[in-house]
């Protein structure tokens, strides 16, 4: 394909193509990324759904039984999954996202052994707007170098304002 630009993702690679971002998954991270979580997140959210009640249950459990730190512990394992699964309700596992459709797009400096660098794209899906996290690799497989030029792509392609 001409006029095509590529990096390497967490799970494949990202092609920034004229008309559309094209993502590919590939080898081992890639075939697991398919089998779990595939083109939409729905199946992804019912099982941390389904753990947050299990923990909230179990610490209403614990709670009658006069356990108050493990109940404590369940709570906030607990919340912290439902925050999790309404902060995610408008995000897509969508592998093409037209650029015309692209509201902005935004990058999320990696902290240390923590969290990987991201994209963050905002885009218009089905008259919704949804966000695509695009994960780079992280420090090992040479993440640093792999997020430089992902950026320098991406600010190269009129994406990125930085």
């Amino acid at each position: 394909m001409e006029n095509e630009k590529i990096f390497r993702t967490k799970t494949g690679f990202c092609h920034i193509l004229p008309d559309r971002i094209l993502l590919t998954r590939d080898g081992v991270k890639g075939n697991i990324a398919n089998a779990t979580v595939g083109k939409n997140i729905t199946g992804i959210l019912i099982i941390y759904g389904g753990m947050a009640a299990f923990l909230l249950f179990s610490a209403f459990q614990s709670f009658q039984k006069g356990e108050i730190p493990i109940t404590v512990v369940y709570i906030v394992v607990g919340l912290f999954l439902v925050y999790g699964i309404f902060k995610s309700l408008n995000n897509s596992a969508t592998p093409i996202i037209r650029r015309d459709k692209i509201k902005s797009v935004k990058f999320k400096k990696a902290i240390m052994a923590i969290t990987r660098s991201r994209f963050e794209v905002v885009f218009e899906e089905d008259g919704a707007i949804k966000k695509r996290i695009i994960m780079l690799p992280g420090i090992m497989s040479d993440g640093q170098n792999e997020t430089e030029k992902a950026r320098k792509i991406m600010i190269e392609e009129q994406l990125l304002n930085e």
